[in-house]
């Protein structure tokens, strides 16, 4: 990690790169033992941050979706969680479509949604109740295997401090409310 921190001091490589290392061996590591809760940002998806004006949640015309970048890497990052023998006992995602269809798209077993990690930039008046609920489906995660949440990158902030990049994997222990972030992937 000193490299690290030095070579970005030095500019030869990014903040991201930096995390890359010892972040990911701790969320690979974590993610094999199991009890942990995998938060997710969906994949690429243009736009910029929110949704179009006049956008509902049951209708995936209507917001901003997944770009052929963002499907594409949402199935190359399933494919790398099988390879390296990540299951999950459960998986969620928010009612955005942009998040079902990264999870979906993930291969990696039946989705199903939570009202409680919808965006929180929309929804900005129930941003609070929003974290709160998160917080408390994550204290009650006592699986022995892994919770997969797919979500969005403010969601993610408000739960750990950390905004992710599209597609990224937040890692923290589930069954306290507390969100503390084991490691994180960032798989291309």
């Amino acid at each position: 990690m000193r490299f690290a921190t030095f070579a970005l001091l030095l500019g030869f490589c990014s903040a991201a790169e930096v995390a890359d290392a010892d972040d990911a061996a701790d969320a690979w590591k974590a993610l094999r033992a199991g009890g942990h809760v995998a938060l997710m940002r969906h994949a690429d998806a243009p736009g910029g941050f929110g949704d179009p004006p006049g956008f509902r949640v049951d209708d995936c015309a209507t917001q901003r979706n997944l770009s052929e970048k963002g499907r594409a890497d949402a199935a190359k990052i399933g494919v790398q969680l099988k390879r390296e023998g990540i299951a999950f006992e459960k998986i969620l995602s928010s009612p955005w479509c942009r998040c079902i269809d990264t999870a979906r798209l993930l291969n990696l077993g039946t989705v199903e949604t939570a009202a409680t990690f919808g965006n929180v930039v929309v929804l900005r008046d129930q941003r609070e109740a929003l974290t709160t609920g998160a917080r408390a489906l994550i204290a009650k995660w006592a699986g022995r295997g892994n919770l997969l949440v797919a979500t969005h990158g403010a969601n993610i902030q408000a739960l750990t401090g950390i905004s992710p990049a599209s597609g990224e994997i937040v890692v923290i222990k589930g069954g306290n409310d507390r969100a503390e972030p084991v490691g994180r992937l960032l798989l291309d």
